[in-house]
């Protein structure tokens, strides 16, 4: 017994009118579902409340992670991210930037099957007075990915596309490290 199209669409329909109660019943199920969310401690992730007003960022050259805090920071914070040294509160020293790309497995014959990468950034934060608030770490991020060589360029791309979510997750990971920095002025 086939259903048409329209008597599909008919039954779909008048499944999902709700009679009165059940509206009620949908929208104090909402409710109830709101109410436990908020009483849980959830919470829309917001402005990061970074501990100083202004920093400068300070880097050895050309940096998309510097560039991508920069921003970060910017739309999330009330502090300013400002060209001059001398005039921030405090420096954020992005000590070394480094993709690196390793064989990780394989074939048997001899052909590579997986890779790994990884995305290093190094950095310290100290104040005008030179005075180290985080001393030298590092954020480590590290992805693994299968490899072909018949698709040489597909590969390139997803390995681009997942250099670009380890940049993403530094920057955020980097703006969560700040926001717990204690600054004494």
């Amino acid at each position: 017994m086939k259903n048409t199209t329209a008597e599909v669409w008919l039954t779909a329909s008048t499944f999902l009118r709700l009679t009165p109660h059940a509206s009620r019943l949908a929208a104090s199920s909402m409710a109830v579902v709101a109410l436990l969310l908020t009483s849980c401690g959830f919470q829309l992730r917001g402005q990061a409340a970074l501990p100083f007003e202004s920093m400068y960022v300070q880097t050895g050259g050309p940096s998309s992670f510097a560039s991508q805090l920069a921003r970060a920071v910017r739309a999330g914070s009330q502090t300013r991210v400002i060209d001059n040294q001398q005039d921030a509160q405090v420096t954020l020293q992005i000590i070394a930037e480094a993709r690196e790309r390793t064989i990780l497995s394989l074939s048997g014959g001899g052909r590579v099957r997986e890779i790994t990468l990884r995305y290093r950034v190094s950095y310290r934060l100290y104040d005008r007075k030179n005075k180290e608030h985080i001393a030298p770490s590092e954020i480590l991020l590290r992805r693994d990915l299968s490899y072909s060589d018949s698709d040489v360029i597909a590969k390139e791309q997803e390995e681009g596309l997942l250099y670009r979510d380890m940049l993403n997750d530094a920057v955020q990971q980097l703006v969560r490290r700040l926001q717990i920095t204690r600054i004494d002025s």
